[in-house]
């Protein structure tokens, strides 16, 4: 059984994403699988540098590919399926850290003293130098950095995604590159 489905996954594969792509969308979860399989890297660090939490980045890389699952049907080959797949992956991890801080605020409002953690945690397991110093961004330095020098984003695609002005979203990434500098530097 195995070897049939190496098999076929190496087929998929010679005819190319776009082929995987078709046969996921008629409800084949073999092919889905593939796809899964061949983005799963990818996605997953873009979801570290934009979560800057292993255990986050985790949890949104799965919800991405439930997503994409669930709104397959929707990708309609305009771009690469890789392109939708990392657009959908940004707008799950906007989503939830937008989601999170409404959580925070009404804890902090329903006076249970509990704060916000402004303070970025190491990221376990994570060896380079510049991993941790993203990881060590504040969140909108971080997220205009992985978005604009990692993704290749333009500033005004940024601001659409994050809701923020375009100068700011400059600002962010001067300042991002900045703090990158002195911590790569000490």
């Amino acid at each position: 059984m195995a070897a049939v489905m190496e098999r076929e996954v190496r087929t998929w594969a010679r005819g190319g994403v776009t082929e995987l792509v078709r046969q996921a969308q008629a409800g084949d979860e073999a092919a889905f699988g593939a796809l899964y399989r061949e983005h799963v890297g990818r996605v997953h660090a873009l979801c570290l540098r934009l979560a800057g939490d292993r255990v986050r980045a985790e949890e949104l890389t799965q919800d991405t590919f439930v997503r994409a699952w669930e709104r397959l049907s929707t990708f309609r080959g305009d771009s690469a399926f890789s392109s939708w797949l990392h657009r959908l992956a940004v707008n799950m991890a906007f989503n939830e850290s937008r989601a999170r801080g409404r959580r925070m605020l009404r804890v902090l409002s329903e006076g249970h003293g509990e704060g916000i953690d402004g303070a970025w945690e190491h990221v376990p397991g994570v060896d380079m130098d510049l991993e941790r110093a993203i990881a060590a961004l504040p969140k909108g330095a971080r997220q205009v950095f992985v978005l604009h020098d990692i993704e290749g984003y333009q500033h005004d695609e940024i601001a659409s995604l994050t809701g923020i002005a375009v100068g700011t979203s400059k600002a962010h990434l001067f300042r991002a590159r900045r703090l990158l500098r002195e911590a790569l530097n000490k």
